[in-house]
């Protein structure tokens, strides 16, 4: 089934670190969608579709600038969106290719600024030792090594997917690279440090393996008990708006 592809145990990771799998604010239930109706095609957003995220923005934080709006909504997708390969790798050296075509994402949920799910026919990635390896099944990837699987994380979910959304969001906001980079690296190292826990694992080692990997290791501090960012998000600059925990003006 293809469901086997991106559950247990990646499905089983998330459900230890949010204490669900079905009920988590930024994800589709059990990440899969079956039925589209209402869902965005992430890929829609990199080519004329991007106002759509903006405008979502702004109905989020009504009271916020645009580019303070902007830079919101992209630290929450980001975020979301890098949930399962992070989890998949450090829980179960299973990486599911987020690519923009594999994802799908809606801005109507009350309870998460973006919420993203995952194309059924996701392709999966796994080391040669997994069982799936061995499946047959053609969506499965085997991957040579770790610095295999590595790469393919690296490729799918950054250069095919935040790297031209980031550009575009880049061209339609005034925002810097540096900062919407910054929150791709503080979502990814909140993700592996929590996801290494669920697993056992030393949080700061698989952190900062993570982070080289996508190359944004020097923009967030991080040890084996907490995150700092080195960039601000902005959210300081709305009214009664809660500082994030990891905020770096604190």
């Amino acid at each position: 089934m293809v469901g086997d592809l991106v559950d247990a145990p990646i499905l089983a990771a998330i459900a230890g670190g949010f204490g669900s799998s079905s009920r988590v604010p930024g994800l589709a239930a059990d990440l899969l969608v079956s039925d589209l109706d209402g869902w965005i095609p992430a890929e829609s957003l990199a080519a004329d579709g991007v106002g759509v995220l903006l405008e979502a923005g702004r109905r989020r934080w009504p009271a916020a600038a645009p580019h303070v709006s902007a830079a919101l909504m992209w630290k929450a997708y980001s975020y979301w969106l890098g949930i399962p390969a992070i989890f998949g790798w450090v829980a179960a050296r299973r990486v599911p290719h987020l690519t923009m075509a594999q994802v799908l994402v809606r801005f109507d949920d009350r309870y998460a600024p973006a919420r993203l799910g995952l194309r059924e026919d996701v392709p999966v990635s796994v080391l040669p030792g997994d069982p799936l390896a061995g499946s047959g099944e053609p969506r499965v990837c085997v991957a040579g090594d770790e610095g295999a699987l590595l790469a393919t994380l690296r490729r799918t979910l950054l250069d095919e997917h935040v790297t031209p959304l980031l550009d575009t969001v880049l061209g339609a906001t005034r925002v810097s690279r540096r900062l919407l980079l910054g929150s791709l690296s503080a979502g990814v190292a909140h993700a592996a440090q929590r996801a290494s826990v669920v697993a056992g694992m030393p949080p700061g080692e698989m952190t900062g393996q993570v982070l080289r990997t996508l190359g944004v290791e020097g923009l967030v501090e991080w040890n084996a008990e907490r995150v700092r960012r080195r960039t601000c998000c902005l959210a300081f600059t709305i009214p009664h708006q809660r500082l994030c925990a990891d905020c770096s003006i604190r």
